[in-house]
């Protein structure tokens, strides 16, 4: 038996000029994708996606704010965790789930990885 990672792609924003309309550089944005709430972020250096429950105490981090060192802080307990790599910049050892975004002519989409068997 063998295994493959698989990603499936879903559309978050019809356009760049869209995501940057929907969230302006510097904020945060919660959205249901794929029955996962996930929280956007855009920063200097572009868009990230994480998963959006705090993974110390559950706050949604879309109630929080992005740094310009590109991490999200969490509202509740000020925890912060990079955007790129999703480990804690601050805080415990914790570290949020990220995932890939992926500009194409028609969107901006995320990725969602699984495990399948082939």
């Amino acid at each position: 038996m063998f295994f493959q990672k698989k990603t499936t792609w879903h559309k978050l924003f019809e356009s760049v000029t869209d995501a940057n309309m929907q969230v302006p550089e510097g904020r945060v944005f919660t959205i249901l994708v794929n029955n996962k709430k996930i929280c956007v972020a855009h920063t200097p250096e572009g868009f990230f996606a994480i998963q959006d429950k705090c993974p110390h105490n559950g706050a949604s981090l879309g109630n929080g704010f992005c740094t310009a060192q590109g991490s999200i802080v969490c509202p509740v307990h000020r925890y912060s965790f990079d955007l790129k790599t999703g480990r804690a910049t601050s805080g415990g050892g914790d570290a949020a789930r990220t995932y890939p975004l992926e500009t194409r002519d028609d969107g901006i989409y995320i990725g969602f990885e699984k495990t399948v068997w082939f």
